[in-house]
């Protein structure tokens, strides 16, 4: 079969980085046509130098990257270091990328893949969605290349920046919006779902084991990564989020949900960001995406151990 011609929007962050590893360690499943970064995580410079970084650790300078929007539509950027680390990549000692980056901005990119492509793209959001929503709204015909959306973000239950938002709708309330409210083929992979993906000392050791350059910054990456998380909220070990979307499209049968309909908070200033999830969508009322509510972590560790040991 053809490789899925794939785009990955991200905001690297350390999950964002494993779940590029993972993208780039399988290329029969992925044509990787570019990685677009925006503001989030961590500053729009960082992101894209993060990317890069990440494609020269996976010896894959081959794959295009393209730096998109530096700060939310109409809000102030909110970052996440206490997560991340001051670089965005805290616990991997990567050199300064050596591959350019393009000078084409992320939303003309995007344009142009969606409104020529002759096979429909699918689209791996991991960071808040101010790319894609610029991109809607200069070309709403961009939707006619676009196979699917698959994003991290969003929570059935309570968020991870406030009691109601998680964060990468949380940074783009109006963003996620514009894409909720496109009529785009999605699917939503929340913190319900990401929440159950931990990483465990014996998969963090599955993975040191691997020996490689690729498989030790991952380990020394997600070691430090989260350990803010399983404090605040009470977690058996860190949780691994960005991942799950990459694991999703190459191994859709590791994950359950139902069709429901979407909605995202975008005023006040207590719920804002907050992921609105009717599980009983009406005719009137029609569910617009698909969101995933179980998973299975251990198939998702070892796919991602297994894969990272061929880079």
């Amino acid at each position: 079969m053809r490789p899925r011609p794939l785009i990955i929007d991200c905001d690297p962050g350390v999950d964002d980085a494993i779940a590029i590893l993972l993208a780039l360690a399988s290329p029969a499943e992925f044509d990787l046509l570019g990685i677009t970064t925006v503001a989030g995580n961590v500053p729009l410079a960082l992101t894209a130098a993060n990317a890069r970084r990440i494609c020269q650790l996976a010896q894959r300078p081959d794959v295009p990257i393209y730096a998109g929007c530096p700060r939310p539509l109409l809000r102030s950027l909110t970052t996440a270091e206490d997560i991340h680390g001051a670089t965005g990549l805290q616990g991997a000692e990567l050199p300064e990328p050596t591959t350019p980056l393009q000078a084409q901005h992320a939303v003309a990119f995007l344009i142009e893949q969606f409104t020529t492509t002759p096979h429909p793209i699918t689209l791996a959001t991991l960071g808040p969605l101010t790319n894609l929503a610029v991109t809607l709204i200069q070309c709403p015909a961009i939707a006619q290349g676009i196979d699917q959306v698959v994003m991290m973000g969003g929570a059935l239950g309570g968020g991870n920046v406030t009691p109601a938002a998680e964060f990468n709708i949380y940074v783009d309330p109006h963003a996620a919006k514009v894409v909720v409210d496109a009529g785009l083929p999605l699917t939503m992979i929340g913190l319900d779902a990401t929440h159950q993906v931990m990483t465990t000392p014996e998969r963090l050791t599955a993975l040191e084991n691997l020996g490689t350059p690729v498989g030790k910054a991952a380990a020394g990456m997600l070691r430090y990564y989260g350990q803010l998380d399983v404090e605040r909220h009470g977690l058996a070990a860190p949780p691994l989020h960005d991942p799950c979307i990459i694991a999703y499209l190459l191994r859709p049968d590791l994950f359950s949900g139902r069709p429901m309909r979407l909605a995202i908070e975008t005023e006040g200033s207590l719920c804002i960001g907050r992921t609105v999830a009717n599980a009983y969508p009406t005719a009137a009322v029609p569910a617009n995406a698909t969101v995933i509510q179980t998973v299975d972590a251990e198939g998702i560790y070892a796919l991602l151990t297994e894969r990272l040991g061929k880079l």
